[in-house]
């Protein structure tokens, strides 16, 4: 029996990883354990990891890789010692691990230098921030290439990956999102004693390369938020440098009857809060992927995802008030109609990403894929 291990670090990428990890865990055929780190195990974001054991997930080793400040390179620094000393126990056959925290790339370092296969998940994309620096380098840390579309495989190419070794995926939060898998509205609405009629999403995530203005941007946003009079439901930003600025910001309006702050979300709310939702502002990558999904316009602010596929319904802007509330005038204005949503699910998929998963993990060409890497070069 197969021993695979997946990593998950943040409420983020667990969403993305739930419907992997699940039907692995219903299989005969291999055994699944978890290694949950990082703003799961903080109390400040909600201590995510309840929900993890609320799955139903089993084999699940907590470890808090993080102190009373967001250095990335420590975090990444205690998160290769903790989860070493972990897979030295383990001795799994397979690390799953996703995207582009440094917690994948703790994972990738550790299993490549283990020499146990790694498989990363929505390598490929571009962001233009340091964000897409972490992912590009799980890349080359990893053995196996699990990807959400062809333009993301042909990037891995570029980057000297080989063909065999990279599959295709979707994104497997597709998984999750088709409305029978969601939770009536009415009981999210209670669950987190909201009482909108109408409302809007906002997340605003630190830039890690603009750390020097985050406190500024963090500003702008929340007066934005005020001033547009519009009720939202607004999440805690991710435990980056930067975080605290964005949190003490968020704190001054936190009593504000047209805003109502959350730590986070389980997943599945979330995405229910999202299908509901006038639209979505801040620059969470939710606002590129998930809500065209859901005919949700968008309200994309600054840099952080740059590069990212954009749709019509898509409307950035800069960092400036200003900017942000014009933005926002333009979601009201825009026919949801337009949004092509066949064409912005099937570019990061069509869903089923779990049994495509299964399929290759019983798959030998899987399992053969070298441990010892190689570069192919591009002519």
């Amino acid at each position: 029996m197969k021993k695979i291990v997946f990593l998950t670090g943040t409420r983020a990428d667990f969403g993305k990883l739930k419907s992997l990890m699940s039907i692995s865990q219903k299989s005969d055929d291999f055994e699944v354990h978890i290694f949950v780190t990082g703003m799961h195990m903080n109390s400040l974001y909600g201590l995510t990891v309840d929900e993890i054991q609320k799955a139903g997930f089993k084999n699940i080793y907590k470890y808090i890789n993080h102190d009373s400040i967001e250095y990335m390179d420590r975090t990444l620094a205690k998160t290769i010692v903790g989860f070493s000393q972990y897979i030295a126990q383990i001795n799994p056959d397979l690390i799953v691990v996703h995207g582009d925290r440094v917690e994948a790339l703790a994972g990738a370092i550790v299993g490549s230098l283990n020499n146990i296969l790694v498989a990363h998940i929505e390598g490929g994309e571009v962001s233009g921030t340091i964000d897409e620096l972490i992912r590009h380098s799980v890349t080359k840390m990893s053995h196996i290439h699990l990807v959400a579309n062809s333009e993301a495989k042909k990037r891995l190419i570029q980057l000297g990956e080989f063909d065999k070794s990279i599959f295709i995926l979707g994104s497997p939060d597709l998984d999750l999102m088709d409305e029978n898998s969601l939770p009536n509205l009415e009981l999210v609405m209670n669950y987190y004693n909201v009482s909108f009629d109408e409302f809007a999403i906002a997340m605003f995530h630190p830039i890690t390369t603009e750390y020097n203005n985050i406190k500024e941007y963090a500003r702008n946003f929340v007066e934005a938020l005020v001033k547009s009079q519009d009720n939202y439901i607004l999440i805690y930003p991710n435990n980056d440098l930067g975080s605290k600025e964005i949190l003490e910001e968020i704190r001054k309006v936190e009593n504000l009857d047209k805003i109502k702050v959350f730590p986070s979300l389980r997943f599945e709310y979330f995405l229910r809060l999202l299908k509901e939702s006038k639209y979505i502002i801040g620059n969470s990558s939710a606002g590129i992927r998930e809500a065209p999904y859901y005919n949700v316009p968008t309200v994309d602010i600054g840099t952080r995802q740059n590069n990212r596929a954009k749709l019509d319904s898509i409307f950035n802007c800069n960092y400036d008030i200003e900017s942000v509330l014009k933005a926002i005038g333009k979601t009201k204005k825009f026919n949801t109609n337009k949004i092509k949503s066949e064409e912005a699910k099937f570019y990061f998929g069509k869903g089923r990403s779990d049994s495509l998963f299964l399929k290759l993990l019983h798959s030998q060409e899987f399992w053969n894929i070298e441990h010892q890497k190689q570069f192919q070069e591009v002519i």
